[in-house]
């Protein structure tokens, strides 16, 4: 198969003929259909995340449909149409047998040592990012990796669940617990943000704040349910979210992964506030708060992945935008083939855009 290869950090993918393997027992076998660029697969790109093994193949916001499945699997078929997610899970630690899937610590993102890798470029093995490796044309993953989603799905939209919708919406319900009335406040209008948005729409949030520094970005915030925006390079944004809403926000979600901009959200909650860091920081990072504001029982905690059970959480996404309720196909800024991939992530910073999906 065709897959575009990181070979070292800081430098273009290499788009390169890839072996893959056959199912084993409990691993599917997926035909590609769409992948979107998230800024995770530009923090391992760029060395932000050095620990992660090359040569390796990013991309894990794929959907497609299933090819082939191991002789254990009995919950997908050929023919099944299907959303991977980073959030796999072993059914058996302590996580998840306490619902917390997301913090499995047996994701089975590799096969065991000593087993033929999925993935080779002659002898040498190649790592999957996430365990999934979406920037391909096929994925050999983990049957619980993988969730089925309705055949009326289209699935260039299908892919945006498994990382940026169910992470966004997932923040607001199931880590923040947003509750009707509150204020809210979302750092960063990129795919995640951006779902955080709409999602605090959905939970009847009375003020919705869009923080960025582009104008582009803040106008799309608006119609994902954004009811005031801020740009934070015109001025302070903490003096501007405390302005409009009298004192603070109740809830402050940080989506881009930069000290200052976590240190912004602990800053700009009202008393009894929380920060929720959703945002993937560069490694060594260090945040600083004033000690003092801990007193008035404001917090600063993370979300990994939304805090979802993904199997479960995508059923009922998906049929929101069925239903005409969910916003994704305003998502989705460009559509591009595997050969333009790099333009995406280099410019990804500078990006006005919320999704570049890679279609096969």
């Amino acid at each position: 198969m065709r897959a575009a290869v990181l070979t070292e950090f800081g430098r273009p993918l290499e788009v390169m003929e890839v072996d893959i393997d056959k199912p084993s027992d409990d691993e599917v076998l997926i035909e590609v259909a769409a992948c979107g660029i998230c800024h995770s697969d530009l923090n391992v790109q760029s060395g932000n995340l050095p620990f992660s093994p090359r040569p390796q193949v990013l991309g894990h916001e794929a959907a497609g449909v299933v090819e082939a499945v191991g002789p254990a699997v009995r919950n997908l078929a050929p023919g099944d149409r299907v959303v991977t997610c980073p959030s796999g899970f072993c059914g058996r630690c302590r996580w998840c047998m306490s619902g917390l899937l997301h913090l499995c610590v047996d994701k089975r993102r590799a096969r065991a040592e000593g087993l033929a890798p999925r993935l080779r470029i002659g002898n040498q093995p190649v790592a999957q990012f996430a365990g999934l490796a979406g920037f391909a044309e096929k994925m050999l993953v983990s049957e619980q990796a993988v969730a089925v989603v309705p055949d009326a799905m289209p699935l260039d939209r299908a892919a945006l669940l498994g990382c940026a919708v169910v992470t966004g919406m997932g923040t607001v319900f199931n880590a923040a617990r947003v509750r009707p009335g509150q204020n809210v406040a979302v750092i960063g209008c990129g795919g995640v943000g951006l779902n955080a948005i709409q999602a605090a729409r959905f939970a009847g949030a009375r003020r919705i704040i869009a923080i960025d520094r582009l104008a582009s970005k803040l106008e799309r915030a608006s119609r994902f349910g954004a009811t005031h925006t801020i740009d934070a390079g015109a001025g302070d944004p903490i003096a501007a979210v405390r302005d409009i809403t009298g004192g603070g926000v109740d809830h402050a979600i940080e989506a881009v992964g930069r000290p200052a901009t976590i240190t912004q959200a602990f800053e700009m909650l009202a008393v009894r506030g929380t920060a929720t860091v959703i945002g993937v920081p560069a490694v060594g990072d260090q945040v600083t708060i004033s000690a003092m504001d801990l007193l008035s029982e404001r917090r600063l905690q993370g979300a990994q992945m939304g805090s979802s059970r993904f199997p479960l959480d995508l059923e009922w996404i998906a049929q929101m935008y069925l239903d005409g309720r969910l916003l994704l196909d305003e998502l989705i800024s460009s559509r591009i083939t595997l050969d333009e991939i790099d333009d995406q992530l280099l410019g990804m910073d500078a990006s006005s855009g919320a999704r570049s999906i890679v279609v096969f």
